[in-house]
């Protein structure tokens, strides 16, 4: 074979590998489970009681909570492209988007959520007053 016939086909194969790493292909069948833990960013403390939303296309899927070590796990969940919303009080919500679920794949996936200082935030209702 020519030299540029072998690098034509190779970059075919290549381009093809490429893009078949890019695309989730979930499968069909059972599902194994998606667990993870969830810590305040701030001193990698464990958070209990976050709510853990899973979205497939849009849809709530499932909701769980996480427990006292921040702990909190998914099984079931039907194979697809995935959000997650994790929400606490008094923390900023996290949200992670296409998050492939496949087929007898488990997943983890540890968050670190930022307390939520929304008062530093907002100017004091003085500061429309005198300026």
């Amino acid at each position: 074979m020519k030299p540029k016939t072998i690098l034509l086909i190779a970059t075919f194969i290549l381009g093809s590998l490429i893009a078949q790493a890019k695309t989730c292909d979930p499968g069909a069948g059972k599902r194994d489970d998606i667990m993870g833990s969830v810590l305040n960013a701030e001193g990698k403390k464990p958070l209990k009681d976050v709510s853990v939303t899973a979205y497939l296309s849009s849809k709530k899927e499932k909701v769980v909570i996480t427990d006292g070590s921040g702990a909190y796990a998914f099984d079931d969940l039907k194979p697809g492209i995935y959000k997650f919303v994790f929400e606490k009080e008094g923390f900023k919500k996290v949200v992670k988007e296409k998050i492939c679920v496949k087929v007898d794949e488990g997943f983890q996936m540890d968050i670190e959520m930022l307390l939520d200082n929304a008062a530093d935030v907002m100017p004091s209702p003085s500061h429309f007053l005198y300026n």
